[in-house]
């Protein structure tokens, strides 16, 4: 079937040498491992963890956090695969589009643009009310009409802040990251700030018991808001193993990152050694701060005490707990440093997937001209960053959270999944790096990744397949008409290319 019909990899590697589609090659190694940690360490670190041991965990959200970074291991192992093989634009799409097919390519394409644009929007509102919250420890307090929250037209920080960094991520790759990076220290040296300072308040006493004994939760949420497990007869807990296992349904969010990594591939110098030291250098930073973090968290104060709400960051509440406010400033400063390299990294994310699909006319073509100077996607920049910034501003988005969730899962799957059939498709493509225990590993990250979507409300199922529906009606109406590969005949030549490469 003609939806079905694949892109070669050599036929994507072409397509990223055409000068008006030439994005600058500016990342090492240190550059990616700096995306990951800036995009990943953001409001998992500051307020996740808090909410998931205060709910489900206890002080065993340190094991949350092992069994969430086994998962997100398993994953990488795959985008590795992928990413060093195929280094162009578009992570999951691009991978989907060399294994799977064109349609399955346009709905993981399709999924990523929602996932990174509600993703930027969410923490867009989130910054802002931590902005706010700053303003306010300096005497200055923004008028209600445009600081978001109950009663606001408008949420005017969250939409500056967006704008902003879509000037960034316009002007260049290279400035990208360097402000990136300048982000990423100040959050990371707080992050350690909080450790080395907070293990002197640790109270061993706080660990016991390390997992607290289960308990029944209480059902309160409406039918919408139940889980697709719980639909299917399992009883909500907390504590116990079953809450470890939810903390860790949590927490794995807080871990997303190296897939945006993986999106960077085309500007990345010697991608076939680079990005998997990006990859699980992020992961494994990220991992490692992350259970040193919960902890001394949970030392710090009695994990009852961490409950948090949805504009509090868990840090800094465990600092003002023991009296010192003035260390739960400068936490949230890192908290606000954090979101802002989360935006920005999200941003840049999306961009390239919607770039990759315009490329290859599945979305109009004109979005993917290159600046002459800058040499960056600059229409798709200013378009995301257009979209983001209003519906931060005007869109109550915490609804939506969810939504990045399901949609960063169905992409480890897809890839997870490509893997095997690539390496059934072409065995003797050269791969720098190689997944080990195919097809197993590749089996049991898709196992896992559908079992944690399982446990998402049921609206966000509703929502996501409406988005999916819209984004099929759109790729018969147009995509498949413009496909570059249908209208070049590019896949029959692409299976002769492959042919005579491999003999």
């Amino acid at each position: 079937m003609k939806i079905f019909r694949t892109k070669s990899i050599e036929q994507s590697i072409r397509d990223t040498e055409e000068p008006e589609h030439q994005l600058r090659k500016a990342l090492g190694p240190l550059d990616l491992i700096v995306f990951g940690v800036g995009v990943t360490i953001g409001t998992g670190i500051f307020v996740t963890t808090g909410k998931a041991a205060a709910d489900y965990a206890g002080p065993a959200i340190v094991i949350s956090f092992l069994l969430a970074g086994l998962a997100c291991g398993l994953a990488a192992l795959c985008y590795a695969e992928f990413a060093s093989s195929v280094p162009v634009s578009g992570s999951a799409y691009t991978f989907s589009y060399a294994t799977l097919g064109e349609f399955i390519a346009w709905v993981i394409g399709w999924d990523l643009i929602l996932e990174f644009m509600v993703g930027a929007s969410v923490v867009s509102v989130g910054w802002s009310s931590y902005f706010g919250e700053l303003l306010k420890g300096l005497g200055i307090h923004l008028p209600a009409v445009i600081a978001g929250g109950p009663g606001a037209v408008m949420n005017l920080p969250a939409a500056l802040i967006a704008l902003l960094l879509t000037a960034v991520v316009t002007v260049g790759i290279r400035t990208s990251s360097i402000v990136n990076l300048v982000i990423t220290c100040i959050k990371v040296v707080v992050v350690l700030f909080f450790i080395g300072l907070g293990i002197f308040f640790v109270k061993p006493a706080n660990w016991v018991p390390f997992i607290p004994p289960a308990i029944p939760a209480a059902i309160t949420k409406p039918f919408w808001d139940t889980t697709v497990l719980q639909m299917l007869g399992s009883r909500p807990m907390e504590y116990g193993w079953p809450g470890v296992v939810s903390g860790a349904s949590l927490v794995f969010f807080a871990y997303i990152g190296f897939d945006i990594v993986a999106t960077t591939a085309e500007e990345t110098r010697n991608p076939q050694k680079n990005m998997p030291i990006g990859i699980f250098g992020s992961l494994a930073l990220c991992t490692v701060l992350y259970i040193a973090v919960s902890l001394v968290m949970t030392g710090i104060v009695p994990y009852t005490q961490l409950a948090t709400s949805e504009n509090t960051a868990a840090m800094a509440l465990a600092f003002s707990a023991i009296g010192q406010s003035w260390a739960a400033v400068l936490v949230s400063i890192g908290a606000i440093c954090g979101m802002t390299a989360v935006i920005m990294i999200l941003m840049l994310g999306q961009s390239r997937v919607f770039f990759a699909m315009s490329r290859d006319n599945l979305l109009p073509r004109w979005f993917s001209q290159v600046h002459p100077r800058f040499k960056t996607p600059y229409r798709i920049n200013i378009i995301v960053g257009i979209v983001v910034a209003f519906t931060a501003a005007f869109t109550p988005v915490s609804a939506l959270e969810e939504m990045t969730n399901i949609g960063t899962l169905t992409a480890f799957i897809l890839v997870s999944i490509g893997v095997i059939v690539l390496r059934r498709t072409r065995p003797n493509l050269r791969r720098a790096f190689r997944t080990p225990l195919v097809p197993w590993i590749p089996i049991l990250a898709v196992l896992i990744c559908f079992y944690l979507m399982l446990g998402l409300p049921l609206l966000t199922w509703v929502r996501f397949l409406v988005w999916l529906a819209i984004g099929v009606v759109l790729y018969f109406v147009y995509g498949q008409q413009h496909s570059r590969l249908a209208k070049e005949g590019s896949e029959e030549g692409g299976l002769k290319h492959v042919a005579v490469s491999e003999k």
